[in-house]
Order: structure tokens, then C-alpha cells, then sequence
């Protein structure tokens, strides 16, 4: 069955305020409903059997954004899971829009998991630099895009992913041959109309945007990189993404099949709330939304006392009486994806919650989480030089991918 959705569905996304594509995130009083994105993207939801089962086949500890259900929908992932019990191989894709020199926390939340991924299956992983999209979409010039993009290999490069396995490219680098090719054949698949209808482009947008989406279809296509799967083009594969580039991939899946590919499985995280909370909106031009990894310890301080949204009471009295409201206070929130100690973090929501626990202590322990976690992370971008860049990127065969 075809799983892109129709245009009047589209329509009815906007109609009752939630709008979710890869450009806008937004929704009616801020807070994202999950269960009617899962039913309108019509992908299935992440449960526990899953995660055992992943335990259970990779004999590790199911990683945080897992356990806690930070990653919470997929596509297909239990295919994935079948084929690997038969013996059967698959590789990860995963990418970044290269649009800022420095990323924020929330930018490292996939690259965080798929370096799980690829270390808990022993897979071969690429991992796309749209500086095309965002040289469209920023309207940045083709340079400072290229520029951007290498800037943000390093804090990729950073998180430890292992150079035997692990290919990154650029679009502007590395487009042409048998990548080219798949796109051409994608782009004969996909109308005009479906485009609008899936990603609601507008009679105002120039051509280079309504073009782009088979560009990032195509690299889950083992076609695409003769150059690692010479010997088996049609291999499955595994996207980790937030659920915003679920359209994507919808359009993907649609095609695959029609031009003799496996349809892409997935598995989608929701969305890293920004500092104001669930409200507000992580962005470049308001540096105190976010935590980003350039941020000494003074700013994270700093920005997690002045901005870090509290569901703690207005008095301490009130405080001890009824307790935190833990649904929309962000350090908790933040805990949840970067605190590793299930029963720590357990203890501090009970107490919080309870008002055992103030709002300045949470904080505290929050800072101290996110401080260890940046300088940890500037320490490993500190040994990353260009020629480590160069490596990974380029365009090598990988004869010790798999195992």
C-alpha cells in the first residue's frame, strides 16, 4: 500500500494547529501530542518487547533513549530485528543539516543513539551533510554551506563513531554517480502534486527545494555507495531521525518497492524541548533556548538557573505542600535523556514531585550532568582535526564493516 499521505490529510494537519514536516514543528498550546502524530504519520509505536528484544540480541543494556522512551515510534524496525536473528545484514543512515557552527544538545540526541546502534550491532553507518538543503533553506551561499559542514563532521566525528565502519559525505562533494542515478529515479516516481501534498510546498517556492527530498531518500538505498555495498545493492535499512523527517521518508517507502528497493525502516525520537519549555523553540538567533556544546560551564550554569522552566511551586510552602509538576518542568525533562542512573533519576522525580526535593537542588544536579557531558564532548571535538575529517569522509571501501 502506498504510505504517503493524501493532500486533504496534509490539509488536516494544519486545520487543527499540529503541523509537523522537516521545516516547521508546531502545535496548539505548544505541547506535541505524540499518539496523534504516531496515527497521522501512520508509523507504529515503540514498545518494551522491542527493547528486549534488542537487550536480548545484542546481549547489552537497552541504551537510555530507549529505556525511557525518548526514541518511541518506528517503521519497520522489527523486520530489522527478524532479519538480524536470520543472520541477515543492514546498515544506518542518519544525517544533519549543517546550518550552525555549533550544534545544541538537542542535535546530538541521534547521533548519541546511532553510535549505540552501530556499536551494539557492529553495522556500517552513513551519515549525510544536506549543505544543499540549507544553502536553499538558510539561504546561506554555497561556500559558507560547505564550511558549515565540515565544522559540524567534527562534533559528529566527536561522539566516537568508529572510522572502520562509519562514512560521512557532503551532497555537494558527493553527488553524482549511482547516488545521482537513484535520485533521478526517485524523482520519476514522485508528482508534483505529492510533493505539495506531502511536504506543503507553495507556488512561492523556488525549484531547488521542491527537488531536494530525493536527495535525502536516496542514501537509504545501498545502491547509492558502490563503493561499500559493491557486492550487495540492495541492502536493508536502519534511519534513527526525530519524527519531523518522517515525511521524508514516507515519500521513500512509497518508492522503493517501484524501483526495486527495500522499503528504509526507521526509528524515530520525539523532540528535545527547548530551555523556556515544551512551549518555546530551540533557535539559533536565541542563544539561551538552548545548551549548546560550546557553552563553558559559567553559561550552563547560567542558563539552567535564569531559563530553565520550573514546574516547581511558587513558594517554598507551596512547594513542600503540592509538590513539582514533573509534565512540564524542564530539568527533569533533561534528566530524563542525559541522566545514565535509572534509580537516581527515579528518586529525584519521586522527591520532586513530592516536594521533598527544591526546584535550586534539581538544578543543580542538572548542571552537573550537562557540564560533565559538554566537556567531555569539547575535549573529544579538541582532537579532531581536518585530516581526521578527510578520513571520514572519504570515499573508501570499509572491508572490516560488518562483525
Amino acid at each position: 500500500m502506498p504510505e504517503t499521505p493524501n493532500h486533504q490529510k496534509s490539509v488536516a494537519a494544519e486545520e487543527d494547529d499540529l503541523v509537523v514536516n522537516p521545516w516547521q514543528v508546531s502545535a496548539e498550546g505548544g505541547k506535541i501530542d505524540y499518539d496523534k502524530l504516531i496515527d497521522r504519520f501512520g508509523c507504529q509505536r515503540l514498545d518494551q518487547s522491542l527493547v528486549q528484544r534488542v537487550e536480548r540480541l545484542t546481549s547489552l543494556p537497552a541504551h537510555v533513549f530507549l529505556r525511557r522512551g525518548v526514541f518511541f515510534a518506528h517503521r519497520d524496525f522489527n523486520l530489522i530485528l527478524d532479519a538480524y536473528e536470520r543472520g541477515e545484514k543492514f546498515f544506518l543512515y542518519t544525517g544533519r543539516g549543517p546550518s550552525s557552527e555549533a550544534l545544541h544538545l538537542g542535535h546530538l540526541v541521534p547521533f548519541m543513539f546511532t553510535k549505540y546502534m552501530q556499536d551494539a550491532f557492529k553495522v556500517p553507518l552513513v551519515i549525510q551533510l544536506t549543505d544543499d538543503e540549507k544553502c536553499m533553506w538558510k539561504n546561506l551561499t554555497v561556500e559558507e554551506s560547505k564550511r558549515l559542514a565540515r565544522e559540524n563532521a567534527k562534533d559528529i566525528i566527536a561522539c566516537g563513531f568508529d572510522i572502520t565502519r562509519t562514512f560521512i559525505f557532503s551532497d555537494f562533494s558527493y553527488l553524482g554517480g549511482a547516488f545521482y542515478e537513484n535520485i533521478v529515479r526517485v524523482e520519476k516516481c514522485v508528482t508534483f502534486n505529492k510533493a505539495v501534498g506531502i511536504f506543503g510546498f507553495t507556488g512561492e517556492d523556488h525549484i531547488g527545494k521542491i527537488s531536494f527530498p530525493p536527495i535525502q531518500a536516496v542514501p537509504s538505498f545501498s545502491s547509492s555507495f558502490p563503493h561499500l555495498f559493491s557486492s550487495n545493492d540492495n541492502l536493508r535499512c536502519l534511519i534513527p531521525c526525530a519524527i519531523d523527517q518522517d515525511p521524508y521518508f514516507r515519500m521513500t517507502r512509497d518508492v522503493a518497492p517501484r524501483i526495486g528497493f527495500q522499503k528504509p525502516a526507521l526509528i524515530e525520537s520525539s523532540f528535545f524541548p527547548a530551555l523556556q519549555g515544551e512551549t518555546g523553540k530551540m533557535s539559533a538567533s536565541d542563544p539561551n533556548s538552548a545548551i549548546y556544546v560550546t557553552d563553558s560551564a559559567k553559561d550552563i550554569s547560567n542558563k539552567v538557573k535564569k531559563y530553565a522552566f520550573s514546574g516547581g511551586q511558587d513558594s517554598i510552602d507551596n512547594h513542600r505542600k503540592y509538590g513539582a509538576n514533573l509534565e512540564v518542568d524542564i530539568p527533569v525533562k533533561y534528566l530524563g535523556f542525559f541522566l545514565e542512573d535509572d534509580s537516581e533519576l527515579e528518586h529525584i522525580r519521586t522527591e520532586y514531585g513530592a516536594g521533598r526535593m527544591l526546584t535550586d537542588e534539581v538544578k543543580n544536579c542538572l548542571i552537573e550532568v550537562l557540564t560533565g557531558l559538554v566537556e567531555r564532548h569539547r575535549r573529544a571535538r579538541a582532537q579532531v582535526t581536518d585530516e581526521m575529517v578527510d578520513a571520514f569522509m572519504a570515499v573508501r571501501p570499509l572491508p572490516h564493516m560488518f562483525g
